[in-house]
This record gives structure tokens, sequence and C-alpha cells, in this order.
């Protein structure tokens, strides 16, 4: 079975502006680079994924083996939607949907979203239960899936599946439901934090700021 992974991700600048009670706007996007390098990453080591893209405005140091689309507009759902037509059309047979601010993902948490019956949606919730961090949606069978990103995306989700008769696993890890939304979950990307404090750890870029122990 041929998988693709989608990641979306803000412009430079806009994103994790609810954590700017803890760090200033440098160390706000550099902690986005970092959280994005790293699912980059972790994505691109699963041998089930077989093409790895980004939805969003053009960022440095992405490679050349990833595929970007543009984002038409400030509505992610929407943005996602449109982008599936075009994915579907190089034929993979699933596309996984993840957000770029996964720091604590592995790669048996992309495996297992890679890897499921062909008639199967999986949807792994946040910590809180009620927001959606992954989608894994079969094709064809998912190109009309109503995206619903937002408050209480989950239960919209999994309601949404069974309206399209898909068969739903929920995934439940670690490292897909500690998404970074505000200054309580930095604890859970202390790695990247060190990444992006401490530069010369290993040779992460750092976009300013100020400089504090981790």
């Amino acid at each position: 079975m041929s998988c693709w992974a989608l990641i979306p991700v803000k412009a430079p600048g806009l994103g994790k502006t609810r954590l700017a009670s803890a760090l200033d706007p440098d160390e706000r996007e550099a902690l986005v680079c970092g959280m994005l390098r790293h699912v980059l990453d972790t994505v691109s080591g699963c041998r089930a994924i077989q093409r790895v893209c980004v939805l969003g405005p053009a960022r440095p140091n992405l490679g050349s083996k990833v595929l970007r689309f543009d984002d038409p507009g400030p509505d992610l759902n929407g943005a996602l939607e449109s982008t599936m037509s075009a994915i579907t059309a190089a034929g993979p047979e699933r596309i996984v949907v993840l957000p770029a601010d996964l720091p604590c993902l592995s790669l048996a948490d992309v495996e297992r979203l890679a890897t499921l019956p062909a008639d199967t949606l999986g949807i792994a919730p946040d910590r809180h239960r009620t927001g959606t961090n992954a989608l894994s949606l079969p094709l064809p069978a998912g190109i009309w899936f109503p995206f619903s990103f937002g408050e209480n995306s989950f239960s919209t989700h999994c309601e949404q599946a069974k309206n399209h008769d898909l068969t739903v696993e929920t995934i439940l890890s670690c490292g897909l439901e500690k998404d970074i939304d505000d200054p309580l979950d930095l604890a859970d990307a202390v790695r990247v934090l060190r990444r992006v404090y401490n530069p010369a750890i290993d040779g992460w870029p750092r976009s300013g700021g100020r400089k504090r122990p981790i």
C-alpha cells in the first residue's frame, strides 16, 4: 500500500501565538521550526511513507524530497480539502495528516498510522480527547472526507467517518497526543527547546531571542 504524509504548518511568525507569555516571537518561531523538523525527520524515516508533503508557505531547509503545497487561505480545513484532490490524483492509497507541533512523535506512531487496513480511518485525539492530532485516511474513499479541525474535532471526525461508512480506529499514544498549545505543554517539547536555546548541541539553527538554560 502506498501512503503519503501531509503536514500543515503556518507561515513564519504566525505560529504558537498562545505561547506569548512564555516565549518571545523569535523563540516561538524557532520552536515551530524545531518541531516541524522533528516531525519531518520522523515521518521521512518511516518506510511505509512514500512521499512527505508540507501544506503552507515556503520555509527554509525543507529539503528537496519534501513536496510543498501552497496554503490558499486562513481556513485550514478548506486548504486540506483542496490539497487532498491534488494528492489523490497522484495515486496513493492512503494519506496521513499530521500537525507540525508533535515534539514527542515516534517512528512507531507514524508506522501505525500508515499501515491501517484499507477500509479503516485512523484518528489520534489530543491529550484532552477533544481535538484531533492525526488522521489516516484511506483513498479513494477518504477523498471527500470533510475536515473539521478545531474545537471538538475528535468527536466530529469520528461521526463523519461513520457517515462515510468507514471503520474508525482510535489511536492513543503519548507521541500523538502531546501537541503544544499553551505554556503548560512546553515540558513536552523539552528536547526541541534545548535545541532552540543551545544550537551547538546538534546544529539546529536558532532564530534569535533570549538564551536560557533548559
